[in-house]
């Protein structure tokens, strides 16, 4: 298994080296193409993601043609439409590769034979999902009480490697405003 899933999985249970191999042998490790799509709106979600290398976005596309990004995810975090994958109905989003990202996928399936045979993985991937949980609750409160100004320096103060990384109008769609916005406060004119 790879260290980088091994470390983060064993900052909340350890696991025996027999759960180690049954696990590693679930898991799937492959590279995503700068701008590849790994899931389209209307498909079923059967695959959560754990970010080995990279950056991948979740995103929809609005009423008026244009992409709103819901989420980002980078190294060793996971990602997934946690709706679709959970309840295997269509999803409502796009996930893409915002670089040429490497990933562990964990299919649904699979994803329930392993909560049987490990319990206390059921643990490890509550936490996960309470984090990111507790972290859409917070940019949901940012959109709601945060000018667009404070919502940049904000995200900047938190993430300043992370505004770096990736394309100026995928953060201006995440932190919603304008691709026009973002370059006026980036050349400090608001």
């Amino acid at each position: 298994m790879h260290k980088s899933l091994l470390q983060h999985i064993e900052k909340i249970v350890t696991l025996e080296s027999s759960e180690i191999d049954i696990l590693e042998s679930c898991l799937s490790t492959f590279t995503i193409k700068k701008k590849e799509l790994i899931l389209h709106e209307g498909q079923v979600c059967n695959t959560l993601y754990f970010i080995l290398k990279g950056c991948i976005r979740q995103y929809i596309i609005n009423s008026k043609g244009v992409e709103q990004t819901l989420q980002f995810g980078i190294e060793n975090w996971w990602i997934t439409d946690y709706l679709s994958y959970h309840s295997q109905i269509p999803s409502h989003f796009y996930i893409q590769a915002v670089e040429k990202s490497e990933v562990i996928g964990l299919e649904q399936e699979m994803l329930e034979s392993i909560l049987v045979q490990i319990p206390k993985l059921e643990r490890y991937f509550r936490v996960v999902t309470q984090k990111s949980y507790g972290a859409a609750q917070m940019r949901i409160k940012f959109l709601f009480t945060m000018s667009a100004e404070e919502r940049y320096h904000h995200f900047n103060n938190l993430h300043p490697e992370f505004v770096q990384r990736v394309p100026q109008y995928m953060l201006a769609s995440y932190l919603d405003f304008s691709a026009e916005f973002m370059s006026k406060i980036r050349a400090g004119k608001i």
